[in-house]
């Protein structure tokens, strides 16, 4: 993204000399295909690709290794989704024996319906449908078990019996990547079923999660709130939200409900001016954190850079010049920057995250950075649930996985992308007039309103 081709062909080097997955090692299934399958697939796309509109980012001598090294790394994790009554995966795999045998039954949501984006790239560079087919197989498993009465999934789920280990339906950990896949999933590889299932999970989380007034920008009443439910019965199970919940303005952005996600992501923005960081769980009803770490997470910012994208508002960079100072003032260490151990106290922990390399800083990076070949060259690109960057190409729209499951190839019929809609209510992205543009995204009323929400004033 920086055009820092000696520093990229470097690293690429390091990682095909050194790097090895034959070890007797125990992973998360989830965290290993988003970290380490995804940036060797997005590595790969980055090199082959003919036009380089990043700067000569080519390998002397490339002969694909980081698609043999995704490939090796695919395999390994592909024990996870054997021996599960329902399809759904482990969620940990030992490089080197498989499934361990002391392995959780239990698995979240998102760990387990997240992984259909690079398990798809890799089934479609390879010409092998079987990793986007256990991938798949895994995301039909999790929405057939959705409640009968609400359409909602819950966030904890027996990979043997189907049975709801934890039923509450929300939008942050546990819950978040899996409807940012389906959204994603359908934008890449063009599957119709996977944007009819992300309208109707949509559609059930605006029904049932969604609390406040019907529109963002006008009438009476309190700001839209996304809060935490029973799966089965739409009932409010507490009253905090968490920093990962952020990322959904973002996803609002790319199915075009533009108004709805300005709304959402000035309350996470004012949380974050008050006290300079999103603590990992919020409690809105006594303006207080319940859990006040904060691990470098990117969310917010990756809503304000697609914020930013889609309204060209000034507002959203002075959100991200705040986010910017917040962390060079706080969180910056001699060797790096490192997680707050306490928002309000801001004491620090010695980690850091590799999410905070691989998305909080490139987001911010290209908020600024107007002139990106990204925002210029022409190509289409989607980030995955990690901050890896994919060309949305052609290649990736040729279903390999329908010799596998020939029924179901009338659902995947191929949709036009102006048929993308949203199914809220109050807005499109055409709906943010040019004069809009040069005034605060949200009236200043509604703004004040928010900022005493979270104690601001």
């Amino acid at each position: 993204v920086m055009g820092n081709s000696s520093e990229f062909q470097k690293a690429v080097k390091l990682v095909i000399e050194t790097v090895s997955f034959d070890k007797d090692s125990t992973v998360q299934v989830f965290e290993a295909t988003i970290r380490v399958l995804g940036s060797l697939l997005s590595a790969h796309i980055i090199i082959t690709d003919t036009k380089q509109p990043f700067g000569d980012m080519t390998i002397k001598d490339y002969d694909n290794e980081l698609l043999h090294m995704a490939h090796d790394l695919a395999v390994r994790l592909l024990p996870a989704f054997e021996n599960t009554k329902t399809g759904i995966p482990y969620p940990r795999v030992n490089l080197k024996k498989g499934v361990p045998p002391d392995s959780n039954n239990e698995t979240c949501t998102a760990g387990a319906g997240s992984l259909l984006v690079e398990f798809g790239i890799l089934s479609r560079l390879l010409g092998d449908s079987t990793f986007e087919w256990v991938a798949r197989r895994a995301v039909k498993a999790l929405w057939s078990l959705r409640s009968n009465n609400t359409g909602l999934l819950g966030n904890v789920v027996n990979i043997q019996t189907g049975h709801w280990v934890g039923k509450q339906s929300g939008l942050g950990a546990g819950s978040d990547s899996f409807y940012e896949y389906l959204l994603k999933s359908y934008i890449l590889f063009g599957e119709k079923e996977d944007l009819e299932m992300f309208n109707d999970a949509y559609r059930n989380i605006q029904n049932h999660l969604r609390r406040g007034r019907e529109a963002c920008n006008e009438g009476e009443g309190d700001p839209p709130l996304y809060v935490n439910v029973n799966m089965f019965t739409g009932q409010l199970m507490n009253t905090w939200i968490d920093s990962l919940q952020a990322f959904f303005p973002g996803l609002q952005v790319l199915i075009g409900d533009v108004e709805d996600a300005i709304c959402l992501h000035a309350f996470y923005y004012a949380i974050w001016k008050r006290y300079g960081a999103l603590p990992e769980r919020y409690n809105w009803q006594l303006q207080a954190p319940d859990v006040p770490f904060y691990p470098l997470r990117p969310e917010l910012v990756e809503s304000t850079y697609l914020l930013y994208q889609a309204t060209k508002n000034p507002f959203y960079l002075h959100v991200g010049m705040d986010i910017l100072q917040s962390l060079e003032k706080y969180t910056k260490a001699k060797c790096g920057y490192a997680t707050l151990h306490h928002v309000v106290e801001k004491t620090k922990e010695d980690r850091m995250e590799s999410f905070f390399l691989s998305e909080t800083c490139k987001y911010l990076y290209l908020l600024f950075d107007e002139e990106n070949p990204l925002h210029k060259s022409g190509n289409k690109y989607m980030f995955t649930t990690e901050g890896h960057i994919v060309s949305v190409d052609e290649r990736f729209r040729n279903s390999l996985w329908q010799d596998i499951l020939p029924e179901e190839e009338d659902s995947a019929e191929k949709i036009k992308p102006n048929e993308l809609k949203a199914f809220n209510f109050s807005s499109n992205c055409n709906r943010v007039p040019d004069e809009r543009r040069y005034l605060l995204p949200l009236k200043s009323n509604y703004m004040r309103q928010i900022d005493r929400m979270v104690g601001l004033i």
